[in-house]
């Protein structure tokens, strides 16, 4: 677990070098200032919302695998959902793919049959971000472009996979390149199982799932923005806010830089706040979402390690994979 463990501690030092840079930029004085204003008891309420997105995401998880027919002890099933969250500060949290070869280590489930259930998780979390946006998108007509291309994407994945013969044909071809002729029957497999996530009951539940986890999210943000004396942001905008800035981050490691400089932007711009308490919120915000994930996602990997172990690092090989 050494080398995860280091590239977690990376992602904290370029979270560090991201909040320096921002904090220079907007006055360190100034925004030492802002947060010092900030009613820290909300702390509490906001935590307690991202509590219940993980609650929500790991309801979808697990409905995920009732699909898929996975029984899982519910005590472990909860570490390793809570383990993928360590790599939360990967590009669009891929590196939650780890859950997949926990899942492996814990119960022998083959890798190809469960890689598409945090596939599916991110797809939903993106329809569900698109239909947060929604809203606000009418409301103060900004973000067509980003939800459009975003929605769109979406729909066409979710369309392709409903064509079993369109898929496999596309498989098939995907076997026949060099190295892969070998993986046909995983890729198979890996589609099957996808095809079953996706289809209108399995991934109607999970999207709702995922609107009511990344609402709380919101709501969090909304409380965070209360917290700073005359600042009033509804929740509308704030959910505007925070979803939009939340899909405009997946290009970077946990949305570094790109959420943080979007949703100061965006507070500053839209909101009509003072661009140091915008600075504040936003720190705040990553704080009680981004870094308490990792923070709850290394303490569960730790205790799987007790509890059933990652033999010989091979979840780093894993990764290295990628």
């Amino acid at each position: 677990m050494g080398k995860l463990l280091r590239r977690l501690l990376w992602g904290c030092l370029l979270g560090v070098a991201i909040y320096a840079a921002l904090a220079i930029y907007l006055g360190v004085a100034e925004l030492g200032q802002s947060l010092a204003q900030f009613a820290w008891w909300r702390l509490a309420p906001v935590l307690a919302l991202t509590l219940g997105n993980y609650l929500l995401r790991y309801l979808k998880w697990s409905t995920y695998l009732r699909v898929l027919k996975i029984d899982v002890p519910t005590k472990q099933n909860a570490v390793i959902f809570l383990g993928g969250l360590s790599m939360t500060i990967t590009p669009g949290k891929i590196g939650e793919l780890l859950k997949a070869y926990l899942l492996r280590t814990a119960q022998g489930v083959p890798m190809a049959r469960t890689l598409p259930v945090v596939i599916a998780e991110r797809i939903t979390d993106l329809l569900a971000l698109v239909v947060l946006m929604s809203g606000g998108i009418v409301a103060f007509g900004r973000g067509h472009t980003a939800a459009l291309i975003v929605g769109c994407s979406v729909l066409l994945f979710i369309v392709v996979v409903g064509q079993r013969r369109l898929s496999l044909g596309l498989l098939h071809l995907i076997a026949r390149l060099p190295g892969l002729s070998g993986f046909s029957h995983k890729l198979e497999e890996f589609y099957e199982s996808t095809h079953r996530l996706f289809r209108p009951g399995p991934l109607l539940v999970a999207a709702l799932l995922s609107v009511a986890a990344w609402a709380c999210e919101c709501a969090g943000f909304c409380l965070v923005l209360g917290g700073f004396p005359s600042t009033v942001v509804g929740l509308l905008l704030a959910t505007f806010i925070y979803s939009a800035t939340t899909i405009g981050g997946l290009p970077t490691p946990g949305g570094l830089g790109l959420t943080e400089g979007g949703m100061t932007a965006l507070l500053a711009y839209t909101a009509k706040i003072d661009r140091h308490v915008a600075g504040a919120a936003t720190l705040i915000i990553r704080l009680c979402t981004l870094w308490f994930a990792v923070i709850v996602g290394v303490i569960a990997l730790f205790a799987f390690r007790r509890s059933v172990g990652l033999a010989d690092d091979a979840a780093e090989r894993m990764m290295d994979s990628r």
